[in-house]
Order: structure tokens, then C-alpha cells, then sequence
């Protein structure tokens, strides 16, 4: 099955039940479609609450703009003092080398700067951006981004890292991919090799439902391990996909078990037309607060909400201690409430 990418590719595969109607055109026309292989063989077009669909076709929703959604949610460009650079923290920059996915998920907050064919860095404007973290010495850390930077071949991502480890500075390469769950075969002994270079090399890998870690999915994770390459975890919380206890629990124990730590939980972003995905904060925190006590720490991801503006990370999570008086109310996993005193001394 090739990648399908448009609306009459889906419609033809039996993915559009209420058929290609003049909205679902539109939505079409402003957004990119793909679909790979890997994720088209897990869709069930019965199931009109399929968490795989919800995930990658297109509906008529996302012609429904909120006022306060934004074509650049979490305010990229107001940091992005070079080509390809988002510099919002002192310490770490975004490296974004392309603008292509293998997938493109409905709910994406680049979803105004990403389609196919998205260019990728010209030689030119990755000089300029290897140079501006040059320039940096304070910056340790750099996110390999895009789209997805795992859609380069492994001669011209080996070529980055290489770059990359000859600035004495850094001591920290990321890089935040789908493709090892949405196209498992790209994951190549080539492309671990390629990853590996002088500097440390992370992978934060981006999946939302379980039903996505395929055995193919688990043996390119597997390859990446097994190669060196630690695996870190990113979802975002999504009404519809994930926003059962059940769901998260059975998500974040299998990447567990495939040795991949669960590192954050996205709050859904202000992206144009994505209203139907997000769940209330709220909501978000109850759930998360519910996975404290039934599951292992190393199940954990930090819950996050993206601020609007450039303005960074902010954690969500209900804070399970409250100050009272001289001492603390902690709430347990059961919801208990205990007082707790650390140093401050008794009064009569």
C-alpha cells in the first residue's frame, strides 16, 4: 500500500464514510495529508470512534477556527532569530532541518508550516544556523526538529551530527521523530549509525495510543536501544485517543516495556481548527493524578501545557501538597489527606 495523501486516496481505501464533501475539501486544501502504511493497516473503518482514524484523517472539524487558536500556537517565530533556529531557552535551541512528516496528525501545532515537498534547510541556511550555535556558548543542547528529521536519509543526517559534534559546547544532541512507530522500516542499521556521534545523542519519540507499537514499531525502537541511542517518550493528551486512565496506563506501561522512558504529556495546543482534540485542563489533571499510585514511577510522564507566545513549558499536574499554617496537607494516591511538618519546631 503506498502513502495515502489526499483526500480521494483516503476516500478510495474506505477512510471517508460521509464521502469528500466541499468542507472536507477545504480542510484538504489548507492541511496536509499523510498516512503511511504502517498506521493505514491499524485503521478499523467500522469503528467510527477508531482512535488510529481520529488521529490522521481529516474531518470537517478543522474548518472550525477558535478565536483564540493561532497559526504559530507556542510562538516559534518570536525566537527564531536565524533560519531554522528557535532559541526560547538559554541552554537549548530548536534545530528545525525540514518541514515534511511521514504523517501529519490532525492535531499538529505546525500544522501552517508543514506539508509535503516542506523544504528542507538549504547548505546556505544550515551554515548560518550551525554558526548561530557556534556563536551561543551558552547553549548546550540542541532539538534536531522539523517535521521530522528522521525523513533525511542517514548520509545527511550523519553529516548534522557531525557538525554538531565539532562545537565544543554542546554536549547534547535530541531529536523528536515519529517515524520509527508511523514508518518502523526507515529505521535502518544505517540511520543508528548515523545518529551516533561525538556528542551525546537522545531520542524523544512521539506516540499517543498503544495501538501503535506495533512489533514492527517495538523492533525499530528495539534497533535504536540496542544501538546506543537512549529513547525518551512524548504524547499529547488527546479527547477521543487517549483520555482514559485505561488508555494512558496501557500506553505508558508498553513503552516501558519496549525500555522507553515516558517523558512528557502535551496538553493539546491552540493550533487552528483542533478544538474537537483538546481536554480541559482540568480534566488532563485528574487523569494524570490518577495514574500516580497505579502505576510504576518509570510510567510517569511530566504533564505540560505549551504556553502561548514563546513563553515556554509550564508543568500542569495538580500539586499534591498544599502549605497549611507551619506545616503541609499532602493528599496520597487514594486520596487520603495527611499534615506534614518537616523542620519547623513544635509551638507549645
Amino acid at each position: 500500500m503506498p502513502v495515502l495523501r489526499d483526500l480521494d486516496g483516503l476516500a478510495a481505501a474506505g477512510l471517508v464514510p460521509g464521502g469528500v464533501t466541499p468542507a472536507l475539501r477545504a480542510v484538504a486544501d489548507r492541511y496536509a495529508i499523510a498516512i503511511t502504511p504502517a498506521m493505514a493497516e491499524l485503521i478499523d473503518p467500522a469503528d467510527p470512534d477508531d482512535p488510529i482514524t481520529r488521529q490522521f484523517v481529516p474531518t470537517e472539524a478543522e474548518g472550525v477556527q477558535l478565536p483564540q487558536e493561532q497559526p504559530d500556537p507556542i510562538g516559534d517565530t518570536s525566537h527564531s532569530p536565524v533560519p531554522g533556529i528557535v532559541h526560547r531557552y538559554p541552554d537549548r535551541v530548536l534545530l528545525k532541518l525540514l518541514h515534511a512528516c511521514p504523517v501529519y496528525c490532525r492535531f499538529c501545532f505546525r500544522r501552517e508550516m508543514v506539508g509535503p515537498g516542506g523544504d528542507a534547510l538549504s547548505g546556505e541556511a544550515l551554515a548560518t544556523a550551525l554558526a548561530y550555535i557556534r556563536q551561543h556558548p551558552a547553549i548546550w543542547e540542541v532539538i534536531l526538529t522539523g517535521g521530522d528529521p528522521l525523513m533525511l536519509s542517514p548520509r545527511r543526517l550523519a553529516e548534522v551530527i557531525a557538525a554538531l559534534g565539532e562545537i565544543d559546547h554542546l554536549g547534547l544532541v535530541r531529536l523528536h521523530t515519529r517515524v520509527p512507530v508511523v514508518e518502523p522500516e526507515r529505521v535502518s542499521d544505517a540511520l543508528v549509525a548515523a545518529l551516533r556521534g561525538a556528542k551525546a545523542t537522545w531520542l524523544l519519540l512521539h506516540t499517543n495510543h498503544p495501538r501503535e507499537l506495533t512489533s514492527a514499531a517495538a523492533a525499530a525502537i528495539g534497533r535504536l536501544v540496542d544501538g546506543g541511542i537512549p529513547v525518551l517518550s512524548q504524547s499529547v493528551l488527546l479527547r477521543g485517543v487517549n483520555d482514559t486512565p485505561e488508555t494512558l496506563s496501557s500506553l505508558m506501561r508498553r513503552l516501558v516495556e519496549l525500555r522507553v522512558k515516558p517523558h512528557y504529556l502535551h496538553q493539546g495546543d491552540l493550533a487552528p481548527g483542533t478544538a474537537q482534540f483538546r481536554v480541559p485542563i482540568a480534566e488532563g489533571q485528574a487523569l494524570v493524578a490518577g495514574l500516580r499510585g497505579h502505576l510504576s514511577g518509570l510510567c510517569q510522564p511530566t504533564y505540560l501545557l505549551d504556553l502561548p507566545g514563546g513563553h515556554g513549558k509550564v508543568p500542569l499536574a495538580a500539586a499534591a501538597v498544599q502549605p497549611d499554617g507551619d506545616g503541609w496537607l499532602a493528599t496520597d494516591w487514594q486520596g487520603g489527606v495527611h499534615r506534614y511538618r518537616d523542620n519547623t519546631p513544635a509551638t507549645a
